[in-house]
């Protein structure tokens, strides 16, 4: 039986879609779609029944699912034990999503080599759906996303980062003693969109106020949306680490509203079920050194 079929079975189990499996698996629809197919002539049965967008198990597939599951675990547990095996003890390969990247981690890597100098590091980047499928596959040890649930992975949350709204000093809100989230309602609003929950939340509060925003650009990239910032192009719901510098020298001014406190940007620390624990450790412990706060 071939575990690229098994492991195309359990994706789509998990995503409860070819094309989001596919995409986790970084192939085509179609190969996912052959890989299915394969498994079920193997097999000699139906295994999902697709009813207009959804994809559900069939009663045959549902017998299977427990067995596929075990069988994907105990593969990728033992290509762990291969590769670590193969790696020098002390190496530790990290991935996270872009902002993690930019933001987290410049703070948290100096603590961890301080406390383990001999750790030899390697970073990469990618979406969150990426970088967990990578942990899964055993690729990476850790990574450090926003939020990624599966049945194999352990996630726990390293750090929380306030969302606040951000003007340049001589804005008028900067010197305002007691705004109201209704001013916002005609300024010129620049946005990160990147469709988690944080975000929607304040999407959320401008909809239950009946507020129009006057959105003039939205970028998935907290730089280009705190460059357009600076440059006074509009002002931002931005994290509160992608303004350290700015807020320290005073060219940028958080503006708090009570209808958006609360809102964080949340990055998890994840890693498969038991596995890289001793690291996981270290980097919790990083990050309350570099974030007293964090929780």
């Amino acid at each position: 039986m071939n575990i690229e079929n098994i492991e195309a079975f359990v994706h789509v189990l998990h995503y409860g879609s070819f094309n989001k499996a596919a995409e986790a698996l970084f192939l085509s629809q179609p190969s996912v779609t052959a890989r299915i197919q394969s498994l079920e002539r193997e097999l000699d049965c139906q295994l999902f029944d697709r009813v207009g967008k959804q994809v559900l198990l069939t009663n045959k597939g549902k017998l299977f699912r427990p067995y596929a599951e075990q069988l994907l675990d105990t593969y990728r547990k033992g290509k762990q034990q291969v590769r670590r095996s193969q790696a020098p003890k002390e190496e530790l390969n990290i991935g996270c999503t872009v902002s993690a990247a930019q933001y987290v981690l410049p703070y948290i890597l100096p603590a961890l080599r301080r406390s383990q100098p001999g750790v030899q590091l390697k970073l990469t980047t990618g979406t969150t759906e990426q970088i967990g499928t990578r942990v899964l596959s055993g690729d990476l040890d850790i990574g450090l996303v926003r939020q990624f649930k599966h049945p194999g992975i352990r996630s726990t949350i390293l750090y929380e980062d306030p969302i606040r709204l951000y003007v340049y000093r001589d804005h008028a809100l900067a010197s305002h003693p007691h705004p109201k989230i209704e001013l916002l309602s005609g300024e010129p609003l620049l946005f990160f969109e990147c469709g988690a929950l944080d975000w929607l939340r304040i999407h959320r509060v401008f909809e239950s106020l009946e507020l129009l925003p006057n959105l003039i650009v939205q970028t998935d990239n907290l730089e280009s949306a705190k460059r357009l910032l600076l440059l006074r192009e509009g002002i931002c719901f931005l994290p509160g680490l992608s303004v350290r510098h700015e807020e320290k020298e005073g060219s940028l001014v958080p503006v708090d509203f009570a209808e958006t406190s609360g809102i964080a940007l949340k990055t998890s620390l994840i890693s498969v079920q038991g596995e890289n624990e001793a690291f996981v450790q270290m980097l919790r412990e990083a990050s309350a050194h570099a974030f007293p706060a964090a929780i």
